[in-house]
């Protein structure tokens, strides 16, 4: 097991916690009441949370999952999941390929998107320069495409 680190040591704050996962104040707050991290410690003194190291890990694992465009029912398969250990082993891995399946496919659409823009850009260019060939293959390229945004 890998040693903590004395900032892993220190339990963090709220503030802390949204700049070191990148969700904002009120997504923590959320996924603490829908159950996704579990039990968040509180000061004491000032009731305010804290979230120490195995909350913070959680924290970590679920915007690592987010950015990936992992929904809130997916994250919540990917604990229960995880709560079985290793005997939920092909869950996990499912769970996953149909993850990268779908970010593939958000890929896919990105790309298009971007020839997208570019074509039109050419098109522009083409009418700056008074050039009817180039904005012809541009028009072209576009309907292209648009045709594969459709089908």
């Amino acid at each position: 097991m890998a040693a903590v680190t004395e900032e892993q040591a220190v339990d963090l704050t709220v503030q802390e916690m949204a700049r070191r996962s990148g969700f904002s104040e009120p997504t923590l707050r959320y996924y603490e009441k829908i159950g996704l991290l579990g039990a968040v410690g509180r000061d004491e003194s000032s009731g305010h949370r804290r979230y120490g190291p195995q909350t913070v890990a959680r924290v970590e694992a679920l915007s690592c999952l987010r950015s990936s465009g992992m929904t809130v029912s997916g994250m919540r398969r990917y604990l229960d999941l995880l709560a079985q250990g290793d005997s939920a082993a092909a869950g996990q891995r499912d769970l996953f390929a149909a993850q990268a399946h779908k970010l593939a496919a958000d890929i896919e659409q990105l790309q298009l998107r971007l020839v997208y823009l570019q074509r039109k850009a050419d098109l522009w260019d083409a009418r700056v320069r008074e050039d009817t060939t180039a904005e012809d293959r541009a028009v072209q390229e576009i309907l292209r495409v648009v045709n594969e945004f459709t089908h």
